[in-house]
């Protein structure tokens, strides 16, 4: 069952790997031990232009810009809010609706005592439009195809947003041979209540930890089948690569780009060839580095994450009527004009 290592760090090579795999299926293995933790889960916010991005790319292996074009049919059927937006918060009216949906759907313990409320973490965030939401949550579907697809996720993760949490139980179960020499532990949660869980759980980039794993309930004595055992080799893993979904995530972390450009930004590193898409992970082409070592190396401040950031704020600035449009162009020109020339 659920991932059980050998512990005691013992096993150096592949000959003790094999010895403790027969030692492993030879034996009758009882539990011999539980131990538990509470923990709850709180559910994520419903949608913003990012996070819908990335949770449809993770689950309906959607590209960004393929997000944006369903989003936008969604939006002018009315069906949901506006799509680009970076802000985590939705209307009074539509908590309330939320919550009576919710109650609809599953009953009173799904339903936190208070409405959950929402701040944005992301950095320089405008938050001028609520988040990503569905204008009637009495309607659970909309449209056919991708645009019932996407409007399944939004509705879903919107709902969820304002469930109860997940109630689990962090579990090491350590389970023992009749020697008592063969040793056997797996760590992971026990879900004791499902609260928003039960509607929508968020994708993950990249594989799990281990804590994060699901196990059966189990008491002292119980002896589970066996079903295989393996011996795996592990090494450790380089940083894994991009997909849309985490590069979307890094550009938010970092200030880079906005609702309105994540998609149209990757949809250009993918027209020009500057990355080929392997598995839904990104791989720098011999033009794209050839760019990038050109541009670092003659505009090297332009192309900083901090400078991009920041003018990304004097944008703001401007839009929101806090600076002047025509000094922010020239501050920028009298830096830049002269590099253009040299």
């Amino acid at each position: 069952g659920g991932g059980l290592g050998l512990d005691r760090l013992s096993i150096g090579g592949e000959g003790d790997a094999l010895r403790a795999k027969a030692d492993v299926e030879a034996g009758r293995f009882a539990v011999q031990s539980v131990e538990t933790k509470p923990a709850t889960r709180n559910p994520p916010p419903p949608f913003t232009t990012s996070t819908l991005q990335q949770e449809a790319s993770r689950k309906l292996g959607f590209s960004a810009d393929h997000t944006m074009r369903i989003a936008q049919g969604l939006y002018e059927d009315g069906a949901i809010t506006y799509m680009r937006t970076d802000g985590v918060q939705m209307d009074g009216s539509a908590i309330s609706a939320a919550r009576l949906a919710v109650a609809n759907r599953f009953d009173a313990s799904y339903v936190p005592d208070k409405p959950r409320q929402y701040q944005s973490k992301a950095k320089n965030a405008q938050e001028a439009h609520e988040a990503i939401r569905p204008t009637d949550f009495s309607k659970d579907k909309a449209g056919g195809g991708d645009h019932a697809r996407l409007y399944d996720l939004i509705f879903k993760r919107a709902l969820a947003s304002q469930m109860a949490s997940a109630r689990m139980e962090r579990t090491t179960v350590e389970m023992a041979d009749g020697t008592g020499r063969n040793i056997l532990r797996a760590t992971g949660q026990v879900v004791l209540f499902p609260g928003y869980l039960a509607l929508y759980e968020e994708g993950a980039d990249d594989t799990q930890d281990e804590d994060a794993r699901r196990l059966p309930r189990m008491k002292e004595g119980d002896a589970p089948a066996k079903k295989k055992v393996d011996a795996e080799q592990h090494f450790t893993q380089p940083p894994p690569r991009f997909s849309e979904a985490s590069l979307v995530k890094r550009m938010e972390e970092l200030g880079i780009g906005r609702p309105s450009t994540y998609a149209s930004i990757i949809k250009t590193l993918k027209d020009r060839a500057y990355v080929r898409i392997e598995k839904n992970r990104f791989f720098a082409e011999e033009s794209g580095r050839l760019v990038t070592a050109f541009l670092e190396r003659f505009f090297e401040k332009y192309v900083g994450y901090d400078y991009t950031a920041e003018l990304e704020e004097e944008l703001d600035d401007v839009s929101g009527g806090r600076a002047q449009w025509q000094s922010v162009l020239d501050a920028f020109w009298r830096d830049f004009k002269p590099r253009t020339s040299e």
